[in-house]
């Protein structure tokens, strides 16, 4: 099947829905949504943080999807290639950090419509297994895996990854692409996939922090930050000092760790600064789209909300406040040998 380019890249615009929300409470689920920033301390608690980010995907799947593509993350920019080549690297890179072989089975903890895992099963030929709470995203994988004719290497499971449904030691290696932001606490996550993980077996992940160039005393610092928090359904950006020492704490020894956002990477919000005017005229078609029906009530709040969220990641990425790729390679350490009694 030849798939014209919305349908390559992901939604058509008159396709917009609500995810798993019927369309006449999108508009109650936005104000849903943004009620939780009024009680924080919701937000800080695991059994609160479930139903917050699955509110947020199913507002926002559509519009990524249709606006952004397949693949829900960030990459650095990279001269001679087009965003989705940038991606597509980014994403492979990945894998190839945890040196899987083809027919080992791996973990994409946080997989949304499954670009990423997608890329990596093709790279790699490895059997993919991604989690994701949202129950609308994983019905969007599972039709795009099919497509790409995929659905043998990859499969996509709806669960919490704070509580994955699988048992000790079964991945021969996992990643997670700035989907771990989305937890309470880094330690809950991490050590899930740490006991999902087979000894001697790596993990990646791509982590979204404040950089050494945070200052939390700076209020502009801290309008951007909590812009991004807001925007993206977070229950608090961590600090880039964090990451490894959380890891330590749960088992993970730690193989590197980078900030792939530094120079001499290129900018990975040039993007969203290429996106202006076409959030202009995607603003317009929502705006005619719900007023006559087809698109439901709240989809232009929700596309306006991710706009002025994209400001804020564009801010941050212009100070150097922020980094949506920290990353993380971790090894699971290997079991010792039995002493001899």
């Amino acid at each position: 099947m030849i798939l014209c380019p919305a349908e390559v890249k992901g939604k058509r615009a008159v396709d917009l829905s609500g995810g798993s929300i019927s369309a006449e409470k999108v508009q109650d689920n936005y104000k849903q949504y943004w009620s939780f920033f009024r009680r924080p301390k919701e937000i800080e608690t695991t059994e609160k943080v479930p139903a917050f980010v699955d509110t947020f995907y199913n507002l926002v799947t559509d519009i990524y999807e249709w606006g952004w593509g397949q693949s829900f993350h960030f990459s650095p920019s990279i001269p001679g290639k087009s965003h989705r080549e940038a991606t597509r690297l980014h994403e492979e890179m990945a894998v190839d950090l945890i040196n899987v072989k083809p027919g080992e089975r791996i973990l994409d903890v946080g997989c949304g419509v499954g670009g990423p895992m997608r890329a990596i099963a093709a790279h790699s030929r490895a059997k993919v297994v991604g989690i994701t709470i949202n129950e609308y995203q994983v019905n969007r994988a599972r039709l795009h895996n099919k497509k790409a004719g995929l659905d043998s290497l990859c499969e996509v499971v709806c669960g919490n990854f704070l509580e994955m449904p699988f048992p000790d030691n079964s991945f021969d290696g996992a990643y997670s692409i700035e989907a771990t932001c989305h937890a309470p606490k880094l330690e809950e996550v991490y050590a899930e996939v740490f006991r999902v993980l087979k000894p001697g077996s790596l993990y990646v992940s791509y982590e979204w922090v404040t950089t050494d160039k945070y200052r939390a005393e700076n209020p502009e610092h801290v309008d951007i930050i909590q812009g991004i928090e807001r925007g993206d359904a977070l229950p608090g950006l961590r600090s880039y000092a964090d990451i490894a020492k959380t890891a330590q704490k749960v088992g993970f020894e730690v193989v590197k760790e980078k900030d792939l956002a530094k120079p001499p990477a290129q900018p990975w919000w040039t993007r969203l600064k290429m996106g202006r005017i076409a959030y202009w005229r995607n603003h317009i078609l929502v705006t005619v789209l719900a007023a006559i029906g087809i698109a439901p009530k709240g989809t232009v709040d929700v596309h306006e909300m991710l706009f002025k969220t994209a400001d804020y990641l564009t801010r941050g990425g212009d100070s150097g406040i922020f980094s949506p790729m920290h990353m993380i390679l971790l090894r699971k350490p290997e079991v010792p040998p039995s002493k001899s009694s």
